[in-house]
């Protein structure tokens, strides 16, 4: 599937909030704020229009203008929130989304295989890629110049950032 087209989950419905319809929202981007540039939302087989979203505790809550009462918000619980990722802003220099990196292939500095990015972490300091190599083992790599030179096709790792 071509990459403008994949769908990017920026939420998930973790249950009904209140009585009026209202669901509560596990994020998966830049807070409550960032789902305001979106209007409509893939919701499984269906689309959900967005008609409010305020921060809240560890996530946010939303309304939906399909969702009227508690009832149909607890039956979309689990529900995952996409956006075609051709609907995203476009990229400044040297930026990235998650999304683009993962699954993509690793290679050393030196031309080795390595393996393939299976997540992205954010323990504070900075965004840190996991790779899982063949044999299924996996490393973490800090995702910076020094440590990762390129990205684009596939991700390049400095060879001395690899470990066995």
């Amino acid at each position: 599937m071509a990459l403008a087209s994949r769908p990017v989950t920026l939420a998930a419905i973790a249950g009904a909030h209140g009585v009026r319809g209202e669901v509560r929202l596990k994020l998966f981007g830049e807070g409550a704020e960032s789902l305001r540039a979106f209007s409509t939302f893939d919701a499984g087989d269906r689309r959900l229009t967005l008609k409010s979203v305020r921060p809240a505790n560890q996530g946010a809550v939303a309304t939906f203008a399909e969702v009227t009462d508690r009832s149909a918000a607890e039956a979309l619980r689990g529900t995952l929130l996409t956006v075609p990722r051709s609907a995203l802003p476009p990229l400044g220099e040297g930026e990235y989304y998650h999304h683009d990196l993962l699954g993509l292939s690793c290679v050393s500095t030196d031309g080795e295989a390595v393996g393939e990015v299976v997540a992205i972490d954010n323990f504070g300091a900075g965004d840190i890629l996991e790779i899982q190599r063949p044999n299924g083992k996996r490393f973490m790599v800090p995702m910076n110049a020094g440590a990762v030179p390129e990205w684009g096709e596939q991700v390049v790792i400095n060879a001395a950032f690899i470990e066995e």
